[in-house]
């Protein structure tokens, strides 16, 4: 049945390839790139009368998107993308690249996110999910996130929500629009250099990858446990798991996202078998798999 006053800017059978940082996986029914809050809420509403499933991505760069492609709209907010500094804050649209946040603070001599250079997501993503790296995470200077909650624009403080490891209780059925850090001088620009290049020397970044693929397991780390049981290197399909960080899997040759996603059980089953440990997903699996 054809949907009801599609909206222009809502295009039909995208492919998620082109918008994944895997670079593969099949088409969205529905996809979007809103440049404003109202195109956003159109979008919302548009599925809401449509009754279609509703997925936000950002720069789709903790995702993997089946091969059967999604039944719904893809609301991608990379366009929705603005940066503004006021004394020493720095407020960034959800769209905006995290890193370029970063580099526009060590710009300004602002402090305190160096430690998330090189993180490749969207600031959306990124506060959704307390993304973080080289000890340091997203939430641990933002002051306020800006959402939309039930068709409304609302504010949310810092302590309003309980921001942990991989994820923030607080922002459940909430879409994140902006994000506000308090920030100190001096930078340090040779800290983020510095972290730029371990990222650099130590992830395969010539390969399309979506991060980090399974979460830290309490006691150890899920890369050791990859490692330990000489994984690197393990190939199905097109996918493997990056000879450079046993961490990532790799879009090595032209996988298809049922590569990936069989190479990621396959890691799962045998750390599981030969360690004990039960590896989770990092990453977020959107639509549907053959298996």
């Amino acid at each position: 049945m054809e949907a009801k006053e599609q909206a222009l800017f809502i295009q039909k059978d995208i492919s998620m390839a082109n918008f994944t940082t895997y670079k593969t996986g099949g088409k969205a029914q529905y996809f979007c790139l809103p440049k404003n809050i109202e195109e956003i809420k159109q979008a919302i509403n548009f599925a809401k009368e449509n009754k279609l499933d509703f997925y936000i991505l950002g720069l789709g760069s903790n995702i993997l998107v089946g091969d059967l492609g999604i039944k719904g709209l893809v609301c991608c907010l990379k366009d929705f993308e603005k940066i503004k500094i006021k004394n020493n804050t720095i407020t960034a649209l959800a769209g905006t690249p995290l890193d370029k946040v970063i580099a526009t603070s060590v710009l300004n001599n602002l402090g305190g996110l160096e430690k998330l250079s090189g993180i490749p997501g969207s600031v959306g993503g990124a506060v959704f999910m307390n993304a973080g790296a080289f000890n340091g995470e997203t939430w641990q200077n933002i002051t306020s996130v800006e959402v939309l909650k039930d068709g409304q624009v609302k504010t949310i403080k810092k302590e309003e929500v309980k921001a942990e490891y991989r994820k923030v209780k607080g922002l459940e059925n909430c879409l994140i629009l902006s994000a506000t850090w308090a920030l100190t001088e001096p930078a340090d620009k040779n800290l983020r250099e510095e972290i730029l290049a371990k990222r650099k020397l130590k992830q395969p970044l010539e390969y399309p990858s979506a991060g980090s693929v399974f979460k830290r397991p309490v006691g150890d780390y899920a890369s050791r446990l990859i490692d330990s049981c000489n994984l690197r290197g393990l190939t199905i399909g097109g996918a493997q798991v990056a000879q450079k960080h046993a961490g990532f899997i790799i879009n090595y040759n032209k996988a298809t996202a049922q590569d990936i996603r069989n190479l990621m059980k396959e890691v799962q089953k045998i750390v599981k078998e030969k360690t004990g440990f039960s590896l989770e997903l990092e990453q977020i699996l959107w639509g549907d798999f053959k298996n």
